[in-house]
């Protein structure tokens, strides 16, 4: 049988540019070359013989042929990885690459810390983690899975929960003390709030579940952040009232540096992981999946969801 003129490094080259519409992005998802990117992309055209991108200086767009042949590319790369996996989960192990990402505090803190594990369970696994406040496209920026804080509501994402956990109020003992703690969910448009803005997403007007069930509170304050953990220092420094994971204000709970506020409400904040649907099926993300929501539970990267709240619960 002949030899494909084209090689799976060349498909594997050809989604990054088509998912990026640049060969210089292309180039450092996947770690390679700009030249050596539009060195295999020139081989793919040749052997196919047509044009897969129109070049400018400025862009670079894919042609009408270029989509159908990275339709094609997406179907031989998905058979191709699930061939690696079949071969590998026959001796117990993963094989691969697995790009996440996530927010900076959850990452560094947990994320991070899970993959390593599961890298040294798994050496045949090759992990790339990216950090970022905001919400990335998975598709376009070839992530296999989004690691969030709250619910998916994209359509073309599935959503699965690996861990659970809530937002509560919180404010340092010294501006209770200054500025009295409100008595009501309402009271809070009177006190300097601390805005958490998490990866786009706007938080002045807040909703809360309570005793009444769902209560909203439009709130307003001084100073303002998309780093949950700038805005929990300024908690700690007295600057106000903060509503944050009960994972990221354990320890100041703990440690006294921060005080319940209102503890009879909470906002539902569980952690999800989002995946494009085409990849949803994939037994390497499932396995990892399992991997995440196990370390997150238990062991030394669990969520630290211990610490007192003062809601009785």
């Amino acid at each position: 049988m002949a030899k494909s003129a084209w090689e799976l490094i060349d498909l594997r080259v050809l989604c990054a540019v088509a998912r990026r519409a640049s060969f210089t992005a292309a180039a450092t998802d996947l770690g390679i070359s700009t030249a050596y990117v539009t060195k295999r992309i020139a081989h793919l055209e040749r052997a196919l013989g047509t044009t897969l991108f129109l070049r400018t200086t400025r862009q670079v767009g894919i042609t009408a042929q270029g989509e159908s042949v990275y339709a094609w590319a997406c179907k031989v790369l998905d058979a191709a990885d699930e061939l690696d996996q079949a071969a590998a989960q026959s001796r117990g192990a993963l094989v691969g690459t697995l790009k996440v990402s996530t927010s900076h505090r959850l990452g560094s803190l947990h994320i991070a810390p899970v993959l390593a594990r599961l890298r040294q369970a798994h050496p045949g696994l090759d992990v790339w983690l990216e950090l970022v406040d905001r919400r990335v496209d998975l598709i376009a920026e070839g992530f296999d899975i989004d690691i969030r804080v709250g619910e998916v509501h994209e359509p073309h994402l599935v959503a699965h929960k690996v861990a659970a956990s809530s937002r509560i109020l919180c404010a340092a003992p010294g501006y209770v003390q200054r500025r009295g703690e409100p008595a009501s969910l309402a009271e809070l448009a009177q006190h300097d709030c601390l805005l958490f803005r998490d990866r786009d997403r706007p938080y002045t007007t807040l909703r809360l579940q309570g005793p009444q069930g769902e209560e909203s509170v439009r709130v307003a304050g001084p100073m303002g952040s998309n780093q949950s953990e700038v805005v929990r220092r300024w908690a700690e420094e007295g600057l106000g009232i903060a509503l944050l994971s009960r994972w990221d204000l354990a320890e100041a709970l703990r440690a006294g540096r921060l005080v319940p506020v209102l503890p009879q409400y909470r906002q539902a904040a569980d952690i999800y992981a989002a995946l494009p649907t085409r990849a949803s099926l994939s037994a390497k993300l499932q396995l990892c999946l399992q991997f995440l929501r196990e370390h997150l539970a238990t062991g030394p990267c669990a969520l630290d969801l211990d610490a007192p709240d003062g809601s009785g619960r």
